[in-house]
């Protein structure tokens, strides 16, 4: 990832749609209207959701999106090509695998200890939250932490960026002044076309 503040793009069923014509509407509306760094193909309520990974997949690839990542699946990001993976929060004992399977690594910290393990394990980078309230997600660390967090842990190879609650404009820039490397977010791109 380059230094500058980069988006990263999370799907959703809610937002993005569960059939293939209307998720392929809607991410391409969005990828038109916003400029993303990295996908997180994300869908855990659909049932098959092989046909939505390849579409989500072709799409990022026509818009020429960096890195296209799939969410918590290594098998399924090796098998269909993705970039590489975003782990869960439960998935820490898997950064090794993910790594030596040679995909782009990321995964969901919430806490300082969290982050020292994800970096020591050469995850490429975590997303830390929540940021900002959002409902049944636990207390908001605020920006404040978030900043103290990257003076601790950032450097030029170890990606930090916030998630949680970026909704709109204001909190995004909320967000900037912190030096993180970027943020990431469901409903931002779609609140903001």
């Amino acid at each position: 990832m380059s230094p500058f503040f980069y988006s990263y793009l999370i799907t959703d069923p809610n937002e993005y749609g569960s059939d293939i014509i209307s998720f392929e509407k809607n991410l391409t509306q969005v990828l038109k209207s916003h400029h993303i760094d990295m996908i997180c193909f994300r869908d855990k309520t659909t049932k098959n959701i092989i046909p939505l990974a390849k579409k989500c997949l072709d799409i990022a690839r026509k818009f020429n999106i960096p890195k296209v990542l799939i969410n918590g699946n290594i098998e399924l990001a090796k098998a269909l090509g993705f970039d590489g993976v975003h782990l869960t929060s439960i998935q820490f004992n898997e950064i090794k695998n993910a790594k030596e399977q040679s995909l782009y690594t990321f995964i969901s910290c919430h806490s300082e200890n969290e982050i020292d393990f994800a970096k020591k394990n050469s995850a490429d980078g975590v997303t830390f939250s929540p940021i900002f309230f959002k409902e049944n997600k636990g207390d908001p660390k605020g920006c404040k932490t978030l900043e103290n967090i990257v003076k601790k842990y950032q450097n030029d190879s170890f990606n930090i960026i916030a998630l949680g609650g970026i909704t709109d404009k204001e909190k995004l820039l909320k967000v900037k002044e912190t030096k993180c490397k970027g943020f990431a977010s469901i409903t931002y791109f779609t609140n903001n076309l």
